[in-house]
Formats: structure tokens, sequence, C-alpha cells
């Protein structure tokens, strides 16, 4: 996804790790001008930041975007509900998704996409404590195989 045209800003790391990932989607964002500078400045945190729909619309909630620093007036409020663009057919089809049991809206990722900030949510599963620790496990295996892979 790294190319000439998108640029990474933030990764929601612990999404990955608390959920289990079914679809991906790509949404703009509605932002305010200060809270465009802080992005591009990487200051913005995912912690505790899920989506959530209301009224045939997707509302981006609790994620942080600092104030901009060199602003004198009209600064953004850091956790304010923010809109996601995304298709009527999406909307549709992430309502009826959510529906079902279990199933919630995460952000997994901040980035440029042709000058434009875009946000890639998920709808995703809640892992129970022994799925995080099977995770674990088998990532602590690859690693110890990659090691004795250089060895030899």
């Amino acid at each position: 996804m790294e190319n000439d045209r998108t640029k990474v800003i933030a990764n929601n790391r612990k999404a990955r790790h608390d959920f289990h990932i079914h679809d991906e989607f790509e949404a703009g964002i509605a932002l305010v001008g200060t809270e465009v500078k802080s992005i591009r400045g990487g200051r913005v945190s995912f912690k505790d930041a899920y989506a959530d729909i209301k009224n045939g619309e997707v509302f981006l909630k609790q994620l942080h975007i600092s104030p901009y620093p060199h602003t004198y007036f009209g600064n953004h409020e850091p956790l304010r509900s923010r809109k996601l663009l995304l298709h009527k057919y999406e909307i549709k089809r992430l309502t009826g998704k959510i529906k079902e049991k279990g199933f919630t809206l995460v952000p997994l990722q901040i980035y440029f996409k042709n000058g434009k900030i875009k946000v890639k949510i998920a709808l995703a599963k809640g892992k129970k404590f022994y799925d995080k620790r099977e995770d674990i496990k088998k990532r602590d295996m690859q690693r110890d195989l990659e090691r004795e892979r250089k060895k030899y």
C-alpha cells in the first residue's frame, strides 16, 4: 500500500491484537483545518477509538487529534466525533453486519492518499483472552524460526 501517492500517518496496532478483522473499508474523513495540520505532524492517537452508525451516517469517536500548537484561536476539540465519508451501499452493508452479534467498527490506519486524508476502518469481532495468547505464541514461534534460519 505504501507507494508514491500514499503515506501512512498512524497505525492502530492494538486493533489487530484485540480483534479478529473480517472486512476493511477505506473512508474519507470530515476535518477542520487545524486537525489536518495536526495529522500532518503525526499528532493522532487511536486509543479507545471506534466508529458508530447513527441515522445512516458513520462517525468516528474517541479518535484523539492533538490541538495544533501554532494556532492563535479557533483550535479544534481533540476528541470530537468526526464524520466518515462512505458510499450508501457500504453504510447499508456495515449496518447489517453491525446488527449481528459481536461485530464492531474499528479504525486501523490513517493515511494520505492523493493529498486527501483517508481512514481504513475494519469490521471486527473481539478476541477472547485465549485467542490473544495463541497469537502471541504463534508470533514468538515465528520469531524463533527466523532466528534459527539466520544462524545457518
